[in-house]
């Protein structure tokens, strides 16, 4: 009897999971009462002692394996893009709803396949091209209502596209970091770079930088420990053990938990024709990935 190969559940649980807490990200964002870009830098700042002990916990096996421990240019320009995706996108929260930001930031896979097609001339089946026009087809449908108001909500969801594409960029770079440097390296480096980046913006721009009572660290202690540590490594694990195409569209999840989480909280109503826009970008998402 030939050999079948068990289904890896622990590995897609803590997809989902990841997915689930890195959906839960906008929702702390809005929670905490400091700047956009104060709570981006925190939730970098206060997951380094994690992150930086779990790379110091698993030094020697990286010696062991060969991967590298030191600081390099590839890990610089993966922390100024991610830098420039979490800013952005927090920003993008104070301006539109916490769907709007997450939906149309899970368009980096599509600018990803069109950099690898303009660049490296990369052929893509015609499920993606069908998935990438059915995908507009959705972001469209999505920003209508908010293109026809004008004003902060579309501006606040253009900000949400731009951050699929410094997104695309850091998840190129990091690529190409995997083969150097072990999860837990790369992250502590990529997150201290990026905070790096992120605290003169922080401390620039209007509004709190501290939080006004003790309370109020809980929420950036959830964007910490839930979204950056808890969601980014759990799903960094599980990308490692799953087939892509199973993982892309169990990613989805993401925007869904926030939606929901942000439709109980904030009563943040989506009317029909977002609600159908939001479904078939979802569904353009999926093909494209599927064909890319």
């Amino acid at each position: 009897m030939p050999y079948k190969q068990q289904f890896p559940v622990f590995a897609f649980a803590s997809l989902l999971l990841g997915g689930i807490a890195i959906g839960f990200a906008g929702i702390l964002m809005r929670l905490s009462d400091v700047s956009p870009l104060a709570s981006a830098f925190w939730r970098m700042a206060l997951a380094l002692p994690l992150l930086w002990g779990w790379a110091w916990a698993v030094r020697a096996q990286d010696t062991r394996n060969g991967l590298r421990t030191d600081y390099s240019r590839v890990l610089l320009l993966a922390g100024i893009f991610f830098a420039a995706d979490m800013g952005i996108w927090h920003l993008s929260l104070h301006y539109t709803t916490v769907s709007n930001a997450t939906l149309l930031s899970n368009f980096a896979p599509i600018f990803i396949a069109l950099w690898l097609w303009a660049v490296h001339r990369m052929r893509f089946a015609r499920v993606f091209m069908v998935g990438m026009v059915i995908a507009l087809l959705g972001a469209v449908l999505l920003i209508g209502p908010n293109a026809a108001l004008g004003g902060t909500k579309l501006l606040g969801d253009g900000l949400g596209l731009s951050t699929a594409v410094f997104y695309a960029g850091y998840q190129l770079v990091i690529k190409d970091a995997r083969n150097q440097y072990s999860t837990a390296r790369l992250m502590a480096w990529s997150t201290t770079i990026t905070a790096v980046f992120l605290l003169p913006f922080a401390l620039a721009m209007p509004g709190a930088f501290w939080p006004a009572q003790a309370a109020g660290w809980l929420p950036l202690l959830g964007l910490a420990v839930v979204a950056q540590v808890g969601g980014q490594t759990v799903i960094a694990y599980a990308l490692a053990h799953l087939p892509a195409s199973l993982a892309s569209v169990s990613l989805l999840i993401q925007p869904l938990t926030a939606t929901i989480a942000a439709w109980i909280i904030f009563h943040e109503v989506i009317g029909p024709l977002q609600m159908v826009g939001g479904a078939i970008l979802l569904l353009g998402i999926y093909l494209s990935k599927r064909g890319s």
